[in-house]
Protein backbone atom coordinates (compact mmCIF):
# COMPACT_ATOMS: atom_id res chain seq x y z
CA UNK A 1 0.00 0.00 0.00
CA UNK A 2 1.09 3.71 -0.79
CA UNK A 3 -0.12 6.93 0.01
CA UNK A 4 -1.53 9.13 -2.29
CA UNK A 5 -0.12 12.75 -3.14
CA UNK A 6 -3.09 13.85 -2.70
CA UNK A 7 -2.83 13.53 1.07
CA UNK A 8 0.37 14.42 1.96
CA UNK A 9 -0.74 18.17 2.84
CA UNK A 10 -3.62 16.65 4.53
CA UNK A 11 -1.69 14.42 6.34
CA UNK A 12 1.22 16.49 6.94
CA UNK A 13 -1.71 19.07 9.04
CA UNK A 14 -2.80 16.35 11.11
CA UNK A 15 0.23 14.93 12.00
CA UNK A 16 0.87 18.29 13.52
CA UNK A 17 -2.65 18.58 14.78
CA UNK A 18 -2.44 15.18 16.29
CA UNK A 19 1.06 15.66 18.16
CA UNK A 20 0.16 19.43 19.61
CA UNK A 21 -2.72 18.06 21.04
CA UNK A 22 -1.26 15.20 23.06
CA UNK A 23 1.58 17.43 24.27
CA UNK A 24 -0.83 19.61 25.51
CA UNK A 25 -3.08 16.80 26.94
CA UNK A 26 0.67 14.84 28.77
CA UNK A 27 1.34 18.05 29.73
CA UNK A 28 -1.37 19.04 31.38
CA UNK A 29 -3.44 15.78 31.97
CA UNK A 30 -1.49 13.25 32.53
CA UNK A 31 -0.71 13.74 35.98
CA UNK A 32 -3.79 14.98 37.60
CA UNK A 33 -6.37 12.61 35.26
CA UNK A 34 -4.06 10.18 33.69
CA UNK A 35 -6.94 8.17 32.27
CA UNK A 36 -8.08 11.41 30.82
CA UNK A 37 -5.15 11.90 28.79
CA UNK A 38 -5.16 8.02 27.56
CA UNK A 39 -8.33 8.40 26.00
CA UNK A 40 -7.00 11.87 24.17
CA UNK A 41 -4.51 10.32 22.72
CA UNK A 42 -6.06 6.86 21.52
CA UNK A 43 -9.08 9.10 20.27
CA UNK A 44 -7.02 11.32 18.05
CA UNK A 45 -4.54 8.65 16.81
CA UNK A 46 -7.81 6.75 15.72
CA UNK A 47 -8.98 9.78 13.81
CA UNK A 48 -5.17 10.07 12.35
CA UNK A 49 -4.53 6.93 11.35
CA UNK A 50 -8.07 6.94 9.60
CA UNK A 51 -6.77 10.20 7.79
CA UNK A 52 -4.19 8.06 6.72
CA UNK A 53 -6.45 5.65 5.02
CA UNK A 54 -8.35 7.76 3.67
CA UNK A 55 -5.16 8.68 1.35
CA UNK A 56 -4.19 4.84 0.72
CA UNK A 57 -3.68 3.31 -2.44
CA UNK A 58 -3.70 -0.09 -1.95
CA UNK A 59 -1.75 -2.81 -4.46
CA UNK A 60 -4.24 -4.99 -6.58
CA UNK A 61 -3.94 -6.64 -9.86
CA UNK A 62 -5.92 -4.36 -12.32
CA UNK A 63 -8.91 -5.75 -15.19
CA UNK A 64 -7.45 -4.48 -18.65
CA UNK A 65 -9.73 -5.49 -21.31
CA UNK A 66 -10.71 -3.24 -24.54
CA UNK A 67 -14.10 -5.18 -24.70
CA UNK A 68 -14.94 -4.24 -20.88
CA UNK A 69 -15.74 -0.64 -19.12
CA UNK A 70 -14.40 -0.90 -15.29
CA UNK A 71 -15.59 0.55 -12.41
CA UNK A 72 -13.73 4.07 -11.89
CA UNK A 73 -14.15 3.96 -8.46
CA UNK A 74 -14.12 1.63 -5.04
CA UNK A 75 -17.88 2.14 -3.71
CA UNK A 76 -21.24 0.43 -3.76
CA UNK A 77 -23.71 0.65 -7.00
CA UNK A 78 -26.51 2.77 -5.90
CA UNK A 79 -28.00 4.05 -9.22
CA UNK A 80 -28.80 1.56 -12.63
CA UNK A 81 -31.11 3.58 -14.81
CA UNK A 82 -32.20 4.90 -18.42
CA UNK A 83 -31.51 8.71 -17.84
CA UNK A 84 -31.75 11.79 -20.81
CA UNK A 85 -27.89 13.28 -20.59
CA UNK A 86 -28.49 17.00 -21.18
CA UNK A 87 -24.80 18.33 -20.57
CA UNK A 88 -23.24 16.17 -23.43
CA UNK A 89 -24.97 13.48 -25.66
CA UNK A 90 -28.34 15.41 -25.18
CA UNK A 91 -29.90 11.87 -25.34
CA UNK A 92 -30.92 8.80 -23.43
CA UNK A 93 -28.26 7.15 -21.89
CA UNK A 94 -27.68 4.69 -18.95
CA UNK A 95 -26.58 5.60 -15.75
CA UNK A 96 -24.90 4.05 -13.52
CA UNK A 97 -24.17 5.50 -10.27
CA UNK A 98 -21.08 4.73 -7.45
CA UNK A 99 -21.87 5.96 -3.73
CA UNK A 100 -18.41 6.13 -2.19
CA UNK A 101 -18.14 6.23 1.81
CA UNK A 102 -15.56 8.39 3.21
CA UNK A 103 -13.83 4.42 4.09
CA UNK A 104 -13.54 3.46 0.69
CA UNK A 105 -10.27 4.20 -1.76
CA UNK A 106 -11.02 7.03 -3.38
CA UNK A 107 -8.61 6.82 -5.96
CA UNK A 108 -10.69 7.16 -9.36
CA UNK A 109 -9.05 5.37 -12.82
CA UNK A 110 -10.17 5.53 -16.67
CA UNK A 111 -12.68 2.85 -17.63
CA UNK A 112 -11.61 2.46 -20.53
CA UNK A 113 -8.65 3.11 -22.72
CA UNK A 114 -9.10 5.78 -25.30
CA UNK A 115 -9.18 9.30 -25.92
CA UNK A 116 -10.70 12.15 -24.02
CA UNK A 117 -13.24 14.29 -25.47
CA UNK A 118 -14.30 16.57 -22.73
CA UNK A 119 -13.32 17.70 -19.38
CA UNK A 120 -15.57 20.11 -18.05
CA UNK A 121 -15.62 21.39 -13.87
CA UNK A 122 -18.83 22.91 -12.92
CA UNK A 123 -19.46 24.23 -9.64
CA UNK A 124 -22.25 23.65 -7.54
CA UNK A 125 -24.00 22.23 -3.80
CA UNK A 126 -22.71 19.78 -1.62
CA UNK A 127 -25.86 17.50 -1.40
CA UNK A 128 -25.12 14.23 0.43
CA UNK A 129 -23.90 12.24 -2.24
CA UNK A 130 -27.24 9.64 -2.86
CA UNK A 131 -29.62 12.67 -3.56
CA UNK A 132 -31.29 12.47 -6.79
CA UNK A 133 -29.96 15.68 -7.94
CA UNK A 134 -26.36 15.55 -7.09
CA UNK A 135 -25.65 14.54 -10.51
CA UNK A 136 -26.91 17.75 -11.80
CA UNK A 137 -26.90 20.07 -8.66
CA UNK A 138 -23.43 19.46 -6.92
CA UNK A 139 -20.06 20.16 -7.50
CA UNK A 140 -18.83 17.65 -10.50
CA UNK A 141 -16.36 17.28 -12.96
CA UNK A 142 -17.45 15.76 -16.08
CA UNK A 143 -15.06 13.90 -18.36
CA UNK A 144 -15.65 12.01 -21.68
CA UNK A 145 -13.91 8.88 -22.82
CA UNK A 146 -13.48 7.51 -26.59
CA UNK A 147 -12.32 4.79 -28.27
CA UNK A 148 -13.25 2.38 -31.60
CA UNK A 149 -16.27 0.71 -29.66
CA UNK A 150 -17.71 3.81 -28.26
CA UNK A 151 -18.33 7.00 -25.72
CA UNK A 152 -18.89 7.18 -22.19
CA UNK A 153 -18.73 10.16 -19.56
CA UNK A 154 -17.77 10.02 -16.33
CA UNK A 155 -18.74 12.19 -13.77
CA UNK A 156 -17.07 12.60 -10.28
CA UNK A 157 -19.37 14.28 -7.67
CA UNK A 158 -18.85 16.22 -4.55
CA UNK A 159 -20.94 14.94 -1.35
CA UNK A 160 -21.47 16.68 1.54
CA UNK A 161 -18.46 16.02 2.97
CA UNK A 162 -16.42 16.52 -0.08
CA UNK A 163 -15.54 19.30 -1.01
CA UNK A 164 -12.54 19.14 -3.54
CA UNK A 165 -12.81 17.64 -6.72
CA UNK A 166 -9.27 16.63 -8.22
CA UNK A 167 -8.82 15.34 -11.96
CA UNK A 168 -5.93 14.93 -14.25
CA UNK A 169 -7.60 14.53 -17.82
CA UNK A 170 -7.83 17.16 -20.06
CA UNK A 171 -9.56 17.17 -23.71
CA UNK A 172 -7.16 15.94 -26.47
CA UNK A 173 -5.08 13.40 -23.90
CA UNK A 174 -4.85 9.90 -25.06
CA UNK A 175 -5.36 7.14 -21.65
CA UNK A 176 -4.90 4.10 -20.36
CA UNK A 177 -7.51 1.85 -18.78
CA UNK A 178 -6.87 1.44 -15.16
CA UNK A 179 -4.58 4.84 -14.94
CA UNK A 180 -5.80 7.53 -12.42
CA UNK A 181 -8.05 10.18 -13.84
CA UNK A 182 -8.36 11.55 -10.45
CA UNK A 183 -9.65 11.39 -6.72
CA UNK A 184 -12.10 12.99 -4.37
CA UNK A 185 -11.77 14.22 -0.71
CA UNK A 186 -13.85 12.30 1.84
CA UNK A 187 -17.17 10.81 0.25
CA UNK A 188 -18.69 11.08 -2.76
CA UNK A 189 -20.24 10.02 -5.95
CA UNK A 190 -19.06 8.65 -9.16
CA UNK A 191 -21.48 8.46 -12.58
CA UNK A 192 -21.02 6.44 -15.56
CA UNK A 193 -23.16 7.18 -18.45
CA UNK A 194 -23.26 4.46 -20.87
CA UNK A 195 -24.66 3.79 -24.63
CA UNK A 196 -28.11 2.31 -24.68
CA UNK A 197 -28.01 -1.36 -24.87
CA UNK A 198 -24.93 -1.69 -22.99
CA UNK A 199 -24.61 -4.74 -20.90
CA UNK A 200 -24.16 -3.85 -17.90
CA UNK A 201 -22.40 -6.39 -15.60
CA UNK A 202 -23.16 -4.95 -11.91
CA UNK A 203 -26.44 -4.99 -9.99
CA UNK A 204 -27.75 -2.53 -7.46
CA UNK A 205 -26.40 -2.64 -3.73
CA UNK A 206 -23.09 -4.39 -5.13
CA UNK A 207 -19.75 -3.72 -3.90
CA UNK A 208 -17.33 -2.79 -6.16
CA UNK A 209 -13.97 -2.10 -6.74
CA UNK A 210 -12.47 0.68 -9.14
CA UNK A 211 -9.86 -0.82 -11.88
CA UNK A 212 -10.36 -4.07 -11.08
CA UNK A 213 -14.42 -4.66 -11.25
CA UNK A 214 -16.19 -5.44 -14.95
CA UNK A 215 -18.90 -2.70 -14.82
CA UNK A 216 -20.45 -3.07 -18.28
CA UNK A 217 -19.25 -4.70 -21.54
CA UNK A 218 -19.78 -3.18 -25.19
Amino acid sequence: MTIHREGYKSIGIGALIFGVINVISFTFLSGIIPWLAAVIFFVTLFVFLFLVSFFRIPKRGLTIDDNKIICPADGKVVVIEEITDVEYFKDKRIQVSIFMSPANVHVNRNAITGTVKYSQYHPGKYLVAWHPKSSTENERHSVVLENAKGTILVKQIAGALAKRICNYLSPGQPVQQGEEMGFIKFGSRVDVLLPVGTKVDVVLNQVVKGGVTVLATW
